[in-house]
């Protein structure tokens, strides 16, 4: 088959982008083509794919994404693809990948009754309800059962479009043989004494993340422990609004904020605790990535692999609704505690053998190459 992957935006340390390339991956290593229209494209490109740069420019999101979807389906017009996979929301899709939780949920329950009569919601929310309307006919690639309620909630999208996938963690991610001497290499690298507590956030949007509510949870530690303290943050991000509050909190000697990077295996390897006390996220990757590498970690219920952390036994979850002052406890009793640490490591470790959290880009693919009724 020829396929026809939609996304907005590439770069290769976002999750989004991730599972895109690996379900594209999965898809030609069984024999298909791959075409790729996106509006930025940072990074390599694979062997054998197609990616179309398309040439559209507007003075807002909403523009150019709807001068994307229009050129894409002329161009899709003259050109035939057997399937068109989108990730992101849009008009003409055979199967979407739902990365993105519900726009309309978000627009009316936190937003203002005037937002609703915005161009941009309207925009957001007619290709919102041009894939999951109940009469559209595109299938849906869920990584969020909780977001499912949610769409059929707006939309009475019917149960059989739904594809519930696992989670899909790269393997590359989970700790090697040498796991121990990869962190004691890595702590040397970046002068991290014994006693030395470093904390990992990583994830390319740093508001949404919560990057700010780890900067006040640092900076509330006990003097003790917070002189023990740093943090790594990594992320492609504007970081000067978080350089600066850590500068206010007195941080500015103890937090790094890093551009988005390969080797983040490394880190994970050589970090005490993954702080991700996100505002909103669909599923989290991340999360389950510091489980398979062994790393503890402290996250925010709202993360749709939140539950895997409680499954796990792999560190400790913030109950919804947030409370910073909660946070800040956690933290502390979390580095206070390095026998708790060692028991979420191991358990992180054995959980990382036998869970289905693997399979995300196979059994997307199957679903992309079913045949069609």
């Amino acid at each position: 088959m020829q396929l026809a992957f939609c996304l907005y935006k590439y770069f290769p340390f976002g999750g989004l982008q991730r599972d895109c390339m690996r379900i594209a991956l999965a898809c030609q290593a069984r024999g298909h083509a791959l075409r790729i229209y996106t509006l930025e494209w940072r990074g390599d490109v694979p062997d054998g794919f197609e990616v179309v740069l398309v040439p559209v420019r507007a003075l807002t999101n909403q523009r150019r994404y709807a001068r994307f979807s229009a050129w894409v389906a002329d161009d899709l017009a003259r050109r035939h693809a057997d399937r068109v996979v989108g990730f992101n929301k849009m008009p003409g899709l055979d199967v979407y990948f739902a990365a993105d939780p519900c726009f309309e949920d978000k627009a009316r329950n936190l937003r203002s009754a005037l937002y609703r009569l915005s161009g941009r919601y309207r925009h957001f929310s007619a290709y919102e309800r041009a894939v999951f309307a109940a009469h559209a006919r595109t299938e849906i690639l869920m990584i969020s059962p909780l977001q499912q309620t949610l769409f059929q909630k707006y939309y009475a999208t019917p149960d059989e479009r739904f594809h519930l996938l696992p989670p899909g963690i790269a393997v590359d991610r989970r700790a090697p043989a040498d796991a121990a001497h990869v962190r004691a290499e890595f702590r040397r690298e970046f002068a991290l004494a014994s006693d030395d507590l470093l904390l990992l956030q990583i994830g390319s949007g740093f508001r949404t993340k919560g990057l700010d509510r780890s900067l006040k949870a640092i900076a509330a530690l006990p003097a003790v422990l917070r002189d023990r303290c740093r943090l790594i943050a990594i992320g492609d991000d504007d970081p000067k609004l978080f350089r600066g509050q850590a500068r206010t909190l007195g941080l500015a000697n103890r937090v790094s904020i890093l551009r988005g990077r390969s080797d983040i295996l490394r880190f994970l390897l050589g970090a005490d605790l993954l702080i991700h006390p996100a505002y909103n996220e669909n599923t989290g990757t991340v999360l389950l990535e510091a489980v398979v590498a062994g790393l503890p970690v402290l996250t925010t219920a709202v993360c749709g692999y939140a539950h895997y952390i409680a499954e796990a036994d792999a560190g400790l979850v913030v109950a919804e609704p947030f409370e910073q002052a909660r946070l800040d406890q956690l933290l502390a009793q979390m580095l206070a505690d390095p026998q708790a640490r060692a028991r979420w490591h191991a358990r992180a470790l054995a959980f990382a053998e036998h869970a289905d959290i693997y399979s995300n880009a196979e059994r997307a693919a199957d679903v992309i190459l079913k045949e069609r009724r």
